[in-house]
């Protein structure tokens, strides 16, 4: 028989009940919510607004109501409503008097955006913001969102009007994420509140913040996160914001295996599904689909993000795109054997050398001056009388690789052409003008060019026509293009880096690859010192996750410069940055040069040095490559900018033409995708195009170019 001693067993039985309400206790405290979710929030908007889908994530429980009215009329008294502006930018939120005497009534605290009617403010029509940004006017938003701070709402309509003091306002600023300048007098107020604070008024539309990409993304979510808490007075749980278009890896996550091979497979379809390949009649609204290269690929994207988070496209024809977009796909057919790729990067090559306007008129008869450039593009007489340097340069390099790559000399004439064209409008110092145009070849003749001893410390512009010889020379054995290319380069390289005309990192970028190429042909200490300076540069100052920030210091006067106030933003070409620190890379000009320049250096060299640079620059661009479900013409691609603090694309977007959000069908990001396929290989340019046999062209291309005898060109 067990006995039990009425004490212990009291003492037990109160032991486990002490037991029992502390497990409850600690099972409640995880349960429970980390702020209040239990404020009361009434919405009028579609049930896929933004704004309603993120406070529904976060647990914030708003109610929906199809109108204004009805949200009003259901809130409770003290409670908040906020109308939202579904029929933006077409019409107004439709209010009126009574709409706030009825929210006045039951103490109601209001947002209201794109309103129609707020009492005692007059409202302009809208106007469309053109280089306009948001700002930060004061300290609403706490530390993290400081006054003058800059904000991106992309397309966005704004109601003017007679308001003086506002929360945030819409003005053109320079600035990297700050208004360096100060607040201009005739910014329009975005956002402000009326009522003593029970009453947020916004002139257009905050609501749609992930529909249309505002950005940066962490600070739009400070700014509703500090909107909803004054109306409520509430904490709240922070809003969640879902990004439609981010990264491919996170800043620290833990990469696959094959994520090269993956990012130089998004970087081929990207080309196809990017519905920028030109069919047959050009697109229309009734013909969208894509067509197969015979009439050549749009140039890219715009920076400009629309209303609905779409980009529109850049429709222009060049010559640079098209070819370095046959070189990725090219590569694709060397690697994988896909057929597509095949004919794709044919008949892209045939169109710019034989199809198009591109290498037809003076530029394909061999009494012209101009015979064997390649024209800037076929978009408008101003693109088809341009002949620049740097452009030409690219279309040959790509023309090397698809040859290469398709095992064919079918475009070995027109290159060789190509080369020697440039050559001869190259002076006897190694310099060329950035660009040489059919008028002055016309009105001067090529010996105009081929005499004149300029000098021009711009590696942009010289860079890769050297490198162009250098490969021509390798080739063909001709000493004309060794010889002014070796002089041009060691003037360049006894002026760096004070002289040079940007002395930034795109520079640098692009001039590893002739000193690279210069170590193929004559391995000499002077010239393996020459491309040490040059990278090291890089080297120095690249991030431990193998981003190369940007750097820029520009000489006065030059085209490409940093705005010196705010009306002189998003009137030129501009660097992504607005001073020295900003956390930004430039995956259009340099990411991707430096990549081929780290690539080229150590097949030359052997040093390690470049291929850990180059290993590492690698891993930063996979992860940065562009994914995108819900916008797919955009997956697999780079934007222009990155900032490496947010994670995301930004920057200072002031560039008239190449904003941080644009893309270009060819340029920084094709090359990526190429050094992402030489890696697969284990090859360098170099090697994969060494087997050519473009010599035998020689004596053919040779008569033709001496048809012309470098004077003044008159047409018989």
């Amino acid at each position: 028989m067990i006995k039990i001693r009425p004490i212990k067993f009291f003492n037990q039985m109160l032991s486990v009940r002490i037991q029992f309400i502390a497990w409850i206790a600690v099972l409640c405290f995880f349960a429970a919510p980390s702020a209040n979710a239990s404020a009361k929030f009434s919405l009028s908007c579609s049930p896929k607004n933004d704004l309603f889908l993120a406070m529904k994530e976060a647990g914030m429980k708003p109610h929906r109501y199809e109108t204004p009215e009805q949200a009003i009329s259901a809130a409770k008294d003290g409670s908040t409503v906020l109308l939202l502006a579904e029929e933006y930018p077409t019409n107004t939120l439709q209010l009126s008097e009574k709409i706030y005497q009825a929210a006045a009534k039951k103490n109601l605290n209001l947002y209201v955006e794109f309103p129609s009617f707020v009492p005692g403010v007059e409202f302009s029509a809208a106007q469309k913001m053109g280089w306009e940004r948001y700002v930060v006017n004061g300290n609403h938003f706490g530390a993290d969102l400081p006054s003058m701070r800059i904000l991106m709402a992309n397309e966005s309509y704004v109601l003017p009007s007679n308001v003086t003091n506002s929360m945030i306002s819409a003005a053109r600023v320079a600035g990297y994420d700050t208004a360096v300048y100060g607040m201009p007098t005739n910014a329009l107020p975005v956002l402000f509140k009326r009522d003593d604070g029970k009453t947020f008024v916004a002139t257009t539309r905050l609501s749609s913040f992930v529909t249309g990409r505002y950005a940066p993304t962490a600070d739009w979510a400070i700014v509703w996160n500090s909107i909803l808490h004054q109306l409520s007075e509430e904490k709240l749980p922070p809003l969640k914001v879902r990004n439609r278009v981010h990264t491919m890896y996170g800043r620290n996550e833990k990469l696959p295996r094959n994520h090269e091979r993956k990012a130089f497979r998004e970087a081929v379809d990207w080309i196809f599904d990017s519905n920028l390949l030109v069919p047959e009649g050009g697109f229309s609204a009734t013909n969208t689909e894509s067509g197969d290269g015979r009439f050549g690929i749009e140039e890219g994207y715009s920076s400009r993000i629309k209303v609905d988070g779409n980009q529109p496209k850049e429709p222009a024809i060049r010559a640079d795109c098209a070819a370095e977009s046959a070189m990725v796909v090219g590569l694709d057919w060397q690697l994988n054997r896909n057929k597509r790729s095949f004919q794709t990067a044919s008949n892209l090559m045939d169109f710019i050398y034989f199809t198009s306007e591109m290498c037809k008129g003076g530029r394909g008869d061999p009494t012209h001056p101009a015979f064997g450039l390649i024209s800037w593009g076929t978009s408008s007489p101003a693109w088809m009388i341009a002949n620049y340097g740097d452009d030409n340069a690219r279309v040959m390099m790509a023309t090397m690789l698809v040859g290469a790559s398709l095992k064919t000399d079918r475009w070995d004439e027109p290159l060789l052409r190509a080369l020697y064209a440039n050559l001869r409008t190259t002076g006897p110092l190694g310099f060329r003008n950035d660009r040489v145009d059919m008028p002055g070849l016309e009105e001067l003749g090529w010996r105009y060019f081929q005499d004149n001893e300029r000098i021009s410390y711009s590696a942009h512009f010289e860079a890769y026509n050297w490198a162009c010889f250098l490969w021509a020379y390798q080739h063909t054995g001709k000493r004309e293009f060794l010889d002014k290319t070796k002089i041009g380069i060691r003037m360049m390289m006894e002026a760096y880096p004070d002289k040079w005309r940007w002395n930034d990192n795109m520079e640098r970028a692009k001039m590893l690859l002739p000193l690279a190429w210069l170590v193929q042909i004559e391995d000499t200490p002077q010239h393996r010192g020459w491309l040490k300076t040059v990278a090291d540069g890089l080297i120095s100052i690249q991030d431990d996750n193998g981003a190369i920030p940007e750097q820029f210091r520009g000489t006065e006067g030059s085209h490409y410069s940093i705005p010196k106030s705010n009306e002189a933003y998003g009137t030129g070409e501009t660097p992504l940055l607005q001073q020295n620190g900003d956390p930004v890379t430039d995956q259009l000009y340099t990411s991707g040069k430096a990549l081929l320049g780290f690539h080229e250096a150590f097949a030359a060299t052997g040093d390690q040095r470049y291929k850990i640079a180059a290993d590492k620059l690698t891993e930063y661009l996979c992860r940065i490559q562009i994914r995108s479900k819900d916008i797919p013409y955009l997956n697999g691609t780079w934007f222009r900018a990155f900032d490496l603090e947010r994670w995301e694309p930004w920057a200072s977007s002031g560039d008239a033409g190449w904003g941080a959000w644009s893309l270009e069908a060819g340029w920084g990001q094709s090359w990526t995708a190429v050094i992402l396929g030489f890696r697969q290989k284990n090859i360098s340019f170099w090697d994969l195009t060494s087997d050519t046999e473009i010599s035998e062209k020689w004596d053919s291309v040779q008569n033709d170019m001496a048809k012309n005898k470098g004077g003044p060109w008159k047409k018989e």
